[in-house]
């Protein structure tokens, strides 16, 4: 099916000087380029294993750290309480995690892996460390270098102009 063609309206181009290429823009670059690393890998996984993204680095920080709170979880994520949440039902729900209340504050729960959760973690490891080879493949041991000191400064450097953001907002 054609979808009929309206004439575009007259509308002068923007100065050249207030024109943003958007492709150019490096916001919008990591922010494609994450979402095309990310996909692929979660179709690894999800294909596999039945477990969304979310669920994934609830099992990923899990395994990684032992046992953590949502809360946690989500600060080491970047994930908002909601996802963390929902996420760790399901995963409760398929027997990958379980929680055992904080004796300190019962407001609270750790959450461990299960037995299960730790063999489907230690399945998609391999997986993980495998994807992230084929996708450096073509690059130097100097370029990973820089890659990473890029990262980590880029990183550091958004905490910075966030808050400086933030603080000309208020």
């Amino acid at each position: 099916m054609t979808l009929p063609t309206r004439p575009r309206p007259a509308v002068p181009p923007p100065p050249a000087g207030d024109v943003l290429i958007l492709e150019n823009f490096l916001p919008y670059r990591l922010n494609v380029l994450s979402a095309i690393v990310g996909h692929g890998f979660a179709r690894l996984y999800s294909e596999r294993f039945g477990i969304s993204v979310p669920q994934w680095r609830v099992v990923a920080m899990l395994g990684q750290h032992g046992g953590q709170t949502s809360k946690e979880i989500g600060e080491r994520t970047h994930m908002h309480k909601t996802m963390v949440s929902r996420a760790v039902g399901e995963l409760e729900r398929h027997g990958l995690v379980a929680r055992e209340l904080n004796r300190a504050d019962k407001r609270e729960a750790f959450l461990f892996l299960t037995d299960d959760g730790r063999r489907t973690y230690g399945e998609i490891v391999p997986l993980a460390r495998d994807y992230a080879a084929r996708l450096t493949a073509g690059l130097s041991d100097a370029d990973r270098a820089a890659f990473d000191r890029i990262v980590e400064m880029l990183h550091a450097r958004s905490g910075v102009v966030f808050a400086l953001a933030r603080e000309k907002d208020d």
